[in-house]
Formats: C-alpha cells, sequence, structure tokens
C-alpha cells in the first residue's frame, strides 16, 4: 500500500504513452495515423462510389472522436487521429508540414487521389496546408474557425501544458474518480469546466498507471508552430469555406491571398467549437457548401 502511494504521487509528466511500435524510434517524415470510416446516414450526402472523400481532421488535444457526430451525419467520411494525438503515433515533430504529410501517406495508402479537406483549429491549419502543399489532392477544403494566421496566445497553452503535467493520481483509482481528481487539481488554471472536461478526455489508464496519451512535451516544444502559420507564396485555387463562430475574428486580406476563392461565413451563438454548440447550422452549411453529387 505504501508503495501504491509513493507511486500515485508522481506527476503524470513522468509517464510515457507507449507508442503503438515496439522498439519506438523516431518517426519517418509522415506518421502512420489510425484512421476510421464511421458509417453515415447516407441520406445526408448521397453520391457516386468514387466521389472524394470527406477527410476530418480535430484540434489541438483532440482526436477523431470530436468529430463522430459530424461524421455520422454525412457519408464517405475518414477520420483520423493527428500525431500525438488519439491512437496515433508519438513524435518530436510536430509542425504543419510534417502533419500534413501524415495525411497524404494516409491518402497514398488508401489510395485516395483527391479529397475534400474539413478541419477544426489545429485541424483546419493541418488542411489549409495541405491545399497550399498539394492542391491537386484537394478538391475543396472547409476550415473551422480558423484561419492562415497567428491564433491563440501561447502563454495560455502553455499554462495549460504545465497544470496538466503537475496532475497527480494515485494508481488503481477507478476512471471516474481519476477524472473527478484530475478536474480538482486542473481547474485553478483551466477555469472553464467545458474546456477542463475537453483535456480530460485524454486521460486514460495504461497497465494501472494514469497517463495522458496526447504528448505533451512534443506539443509544447512547437507551440510557436501550432498557434502560428507556414509561410506560402502561392494560393491555392479551389474552393473554400471559413465557417467561424459568432465571435470569431478572421484575417481577411490573409484569406483572401492564400485562397481567393474562399466563403466566410459565421454561425450565430457558436463558440470556436462551432460543430458541437450549433450541430444543426454546422452541417447546414457544410452541405450546401459541398460539391452536388
Amino acid at each position: 500500500g505504501r508503495a501504491r502511494g509513493r507511486e500515485g504521487g508522481r506527476a503524470l509528466e513522468a509517464r510515457r504513452w507507449p507508442s503503438p511500435h515496439r522498439g519506438w524510434a523516431p518517426p519517418p517524415a509522415s506518421a502512420s495515423l489510425p484512421y476510421r470510416r464511421p458509417p453515415g446516414r447516407g441520406g445526408a450526402r448521397r453520391g457516386r462510389a468514387d466521389r472524394a472523400p470527406l477527410v476530418l481532421l480535430h484540434g489541438l488535444f483532440g482526436s477523431r472522436a470530436n468529430l463522430h457526430a459530424v461524421a455520422k451525419a454525412l457519408v464517405q467520411v475518414l477520420t483520423l487521429d493527428a500525431r500525438n494525438h488519439g491512437s496515433s503515433p508519438h513524435s518530436p515533430l510536430m509542425t504543419y508540414e510534417v502533419m500534413s504529410l501524415d495525411v497524404q501517406h494516409l491518402l497514398t495508402r488508401l489510395g485516395i487521389t483527391k479529397c475534400i479537406l474539413l478541419g477544426h483549429s489545429m485541424g483546419g491549419k493541418t488542411a489549409m496546408t495541405l491545399a497550399l502543399q498539394r492542391p491537386d489532392l484537394v478538391e475543396c477544403l472547409i476550415s473551422v474557425d480558423i484561419g492562415p494566421t497567428s491564433t491563440a496566445p501561447i502563454s495560455e497553452f502553455s499554462a495549460y501544458i504545465s497544470a496538466m503535467k503537475s496532475v497527480k493520481i494515485p494508481d488503481g483509482l477507478p476512471r471516474s474518480a481519476a477524472r473527478q481528481l484530475a478536474d480538482h487539481q486542473l481547474c485553478s488554471v483551466v477555469q472553464h469546466p467545458q474546456l477542463r472536461q475537453f483535456l480530460l478526455t485524454n486521460l486514460v489508464e495504461v497497465e494501472g498507471h494514469y497517463v495522458w496519451r496526447v504528448n505533451l512535451d512534443a506539443i509544447s516544444q512547437h507551440l510557436v508552430d501550432i498557434m502560428n502559420f507556414p509561410v506560402f507564396h502561392k494560393p491555392y485555387p479551389g474552393p473554400a469555406l471559413f465557417l467561424g463562430g459568432s465571435d470569431s475574428s478572421q484575417d481577411y486580406p490573409e484569406i483572401q491571398r492564400l485562397f481567393p476563392k474562399a466563403d466566410v461565413q459565421y454561425i450565430a451563438g457558436a463558440g470556436h467549437i462551432v460543430h458541437q454548440d450549433k450541430f444543426g447550422e454546422f452541417i447546414t452549411a457544410v452541405l450546401n457548401f459541398l460539391p452536388p453529387p
């Protein structure tokens, strides 16, 4: 019992989320991402079997599960976990260029030569990067509540990461009790309950120990990259939809420079997680933008 108490007193940063691959070594330029093809409703977006699939990319600290409801409302959808998130391998590298390469690698594996990208927040920046790097792969693009510019203050996310690393949970606690304890320890820094619950989706039990499945070290090292956007000079020539919440502030000149065919829309009453706050309006806007079957 005493040994367990000492073990449980370690901060969670001492834990290491095991790589899916034994004998882990730093992955190549592109990591092999796990993906899922959720069953859609069929009626939402009927069309040819050979039409471009819709690839959904989640945001920072998220996973493909965050977009499950969106995926179910559509058809021919592919959801995936970004590197250092969800079930994906951990890597010390985390720039938009390498995250774009991860998606390109997956498309190649699946024999997909053209896709439609929908990305939220960090996933939106990954989608924009891929469209600007390889416009031939992208039929059209939807970026949710994010533009091709600098976003949230780095200090805010650094504080969240430090708070997550400092969480201490004894081994053997039931999951509900572990989440409650972690929530209590985070609340002084992460003051919004909804955000805490979102971060706590990353708290998992592995071999009797609670760990963060997101790679906090890599995210921390690359916060500057994540909060900024790569420099591009050649625009993406295809259709693009920038879909924001009512409080969003988009950089119109930069959107227009890089995405000259962009349509910028706002959904009243929606915050940053547009697809959660106003699900029906979000799906309607997406379906209205997508190419006809």
